[in-house]
């Protein structure tokens, strides 16, 4: 069997390369690194603004990622902008939201980091806190701190004791939405990793940025996923092909 597919959402933004300066769909090499690493083959999933793809390009994978990045627009929860929120990205938040709706809708294994796991929030109805201080190393500077996992969940299952994680955030979960359960916490009480429960395969998210450390247990975690839904979906295809008739 081949490897999983993990698609990874990115986003558009103006780039320099040679003698060349546009528009380029851009993901930070790391992601891509730690889904090889987790034994995934990683593929790049260019923003689109429909419902139709998200729910097209989902149905082609064996699991997503949603990437980190800009803050959630926080018209999307409801709340008027903080003073310390960053500028909106509106097309990006309208194209990962899709897929994270398409890959709950399907039961496709999915994996929301830093920005991915406070979209998942949102998509199912939860708020943000939209700043608070200690979770990064200073501007452009990874931090780290520890995060304790809560016992009983599929990330202590993965991860079962506390680790120290590279972090780089101002905003976090506040309201929890729907179905989503607290899965680790941070020594100052913030949600550090969330899962969606009662559903078949896993929906996870965490806050912290696992592609700039070298534990690879979480994405492992994703791939194992993964390759569970293809192994089913193989199986389902195997069982609808009709019986080879005997030679005569």
């Amino acid at each position: 069997m081949t490897r999983p597919v993990i698609g990874i959402s990115t986003y558009q933004d103006p780039a320099r390369w040679g003698v060349w300066e546009m528009p380029a769909v851009l993901l930070p090499a790391a992601y891509p690194r730690l889904v090889r690493a987790a034994g995934g083959l990683a593929v790049m999933l260019p923003p689109d603004d429909t419902a139709d793809a998200a729910r097209e390009t989902v149905a082609a994978l064996d699991a997503v990622v949603i990437a980190g990045g800009a803050d959630v627009e926080p018209a999307r929860y409801g709340a008027a902008p903080d003073p310390r929120t960053g500028p909106p990205a509106r097309e990006r938040d309208t194209w990962e939201l899709s897929l994270i709706e398409a890959a709950i809708e399907a039961h496709v294994p999915l994996l929301g980091i830093c920005r991915g796991m406070q979209l998942l929030n949102v998509a199912l109805g939860g708020t943000l806190h939209q700043h608070l201080d200690g979770h990064t190393g200073g501007h452009g500077v990874f931090g780290d701190h520890p995060v304790t996992p809560v016992p009983g969940t599929a990330y202590a299952a993965a991860v079962p004791e506390p680790i120290v994680v590279p972090a780089y955030h101002h905003q976090a979960v506040d309201r929890l939405g729907t179905g989503l359960t607290a899965s680790a916490h941070a020594p100052d009480g913030t949600v550090e990793a969330l899962e969606l429960t009662g559903r078949d395969g896993l929906v996870l998210g965490v806050q912290w940025h696992p592609e700039m450390g070298a534990d690879t247990r979480v994405m492992a975690a994703l791939i194992r996923a993964a390759a569970r839904r293809r192994a089913g979906r193989e199986d389902t295809a195997a069982g609808s092909r009709p019986a080879a008739r005997a030679p005569l």
